[in-house]
């Protein structure tokens, strides 16, 4: 992330000052200038080749773009800045260079083998893939194995470790492994956009397609743009909010309007849809502001499909406010999620997307000071409940907080990262006639949206000062009209 936000920085910089095409094939050599070895690549100029590559999502391409290895990066940032709208059909992309040093077997055997004579680790192996060396010493034939884990469980000294690939282990539905190269391959038929492998790869090799110079570029041309603004802003800048509203003014933004008053229509119309569907007899009703969750149903789990809400997201409300009041605009919605991306290709009404990453690069290369910029305050505020959609059971607790009286109807759930185990436990809902809870939210991250792949401040710090920022919100509907 840290090499992300430096690249993307400076390339805002470059582009601010009206550079980006005349120095941007210098910049790979500026940010790697020595000639030496370099810690973790092979030698500066393989570092430099990962530069140049992790430079082409950040612009908008990825690898396959590349038709000859002779074309300069300056070529890439002119097609970038005269793109119109063209978006590719993928949203993640893994970068070659990048991605070099994942091992290719999951199960080893350690220096640690004591050979044993009780050799648990043959006895207990279903293919005969362990075998011994001359000392005794167990090793494993990966052509047999099939990586069971059954020796690694029965070894009574530890010594077979597991190696995982870590974006193959962090991904919930399989939908990234290896090509015949050894080079980890996207299968969007598969993907859930839930960011999870984006942080989980050491060598920061799988990006997402980026469309901040097509923003920017928008606003230097004159283009109206608006920015609609997640709930979970409140935890990522350590200012007060109606600076980081006027810092979007500063960049350009011709308004800025809060995803918490969109998500003031989703609360009530979840919470009514959610009566009308206990009436008519259905067992539960799950929530469908997650756009990771909502993937998942679709190639996933199409057994719980039926029982989504078809309220739309906070960003669905919210866009619409956006273009009713501003209708020559385009809507860039800014949040932590990379499966908005996913989302926003659905929703007319939402036009472009930028992350939290994104935008605190946007606010080093443009040298913004936040606790410095002016302020500018939303004309519409949202009560606590709307913002608190930012923590995972935030939902939850606003459809229970609008629906006080009809309490008795119903109980509520939280499930909160989608992994293996809650992809079991949502396969089990859909197929139940009765349920134990009436109303399940579900939000692809552990802690809710504040902990989104995409975000700027640590997860730690954001919680903290999303929960101080909470605190000074309204948090009854008694004042609303709905």
């Amino acid at each position: 992330m840290i090499v992300r936000h430096k690249l993307l920085a400076d390339l805002v910089k470059l582009w601010k000052d009206g550079e980006l095409v005349d120095r941007i094939d210098h910049l790979p050599i500026e940010l790697s200038p020595r000639r030496s070895k370099h810690m973790g690549r092979c030698c500066i100029h393989k570092e430099r080749a990962v530069w140049k590559y992790k430079t082409f999502p950040l612009l908008g391409f990825d690898m396959s773009d590349e038709y000859d290895e002779l074309t300069p990066l300056s070529d890439y940032a002119r097609r970038a800045l005269e793109r119109n709208g063209d978006l590719k059909e993928n949203i993640l992309c893994v970068i070659d260079e990048a991605c070099t040093s994942c091992v290719q077997v999951n199960y080893e055997v350690s220096n640690l083998c004591r050979g044993c004579v009780a050799r648990s680790c043959y006895i207990n192996c279903p293919k005969d893939s362990v075998h011994f060396n001359k000392e005794g010493k167990a090793y494993i034939d990966h052509d047999t194995c099939i990586s069971c884990g059954k020796c690694h469980s029965a070894c009574p000294y530890h010594a077979i470790v597991y190696i995982p690939v870590p974006c193959e282990e962090a991904c919930p539905v399989k939908a990234i492994k290896k090509d015949q190269d050894g080079i980890e391959r996207i299968d969007e038929s598969k993907c859930i956009y839930c960011g999870k492998c984006v942080n989980a790869c050491p060598f920061g090799a799988i990006f997402e397609l980026s469309q901040v110079f097509d923003i920017l570029e928008g606003i230097r041309r004159g283009e109206k743009m608006v920015a609609i603004i997640a709930p979970s802003i409140l935890g990522q800048f350590e200012t007060t909010i109606d600076q980081v509203y006027g810092a979007f003014k500063q960049l350009g933004f011709y308004d800025v309007i809060e995803v918490a008053q969109g998500a003031m229509d989703t609360i009530s119309n979840e919470a009514h849809e959610l009566l009308e569907k206990l009436e008519e007899g259905q067992p539960f009703m799950t929530t469908s502001c997650c756009p990771a969750y909502v993937q998942l149903a679709e190639k996933h789990i199409p057994e719980i499909k039926p029982f989504i809400s078809h309220t739309g997201s906070p960003m669905y409300y919210a866009a619409r406010i956006a273009k009713k009041q501003h209708p020559d605009a385009k809507v860039v919605f800014v949040g932590p999620c990379i499966a908005k991306r996913k989302e926003a290709r659905i929703d007319e009404a939402v036009d472009m997307i930028l992350t939290f990453e994104e935008v605190g690069s946007i606010f080093a290369g443009f040298g913004i000071d936040l606790e410095k910029a002016p302020t500018y305050h939303p004309p519409f505020t949202s009560v606590r409940e709307a913002h608190g959609f930012a923590q995972a059971g935030g939902v939850m607790r606003s459809v229970q907080s609008y629906l006080k009286q009809d309490a008795d109807k119903f109980t509520a759930l939280n499930v909160s990262d989608i992994n293996k185990k809650t992809i079991a436990l949502l396969r089990t809902f859909g197929k139940q006639k009765k349920a134990s809870h009436q109303f399940i939210e579900v939000m692809a991250c552990a802690g809710g949206c504040i902990t989104g792949p995409a975000t700027h401040n640590d997860i730690v710090s954001g919680n903290r000062q999303l929960a101080k920022e909470l605190l000074t919100r309204e948090e009854t509907y008694a004042t609303l009209d709905y």
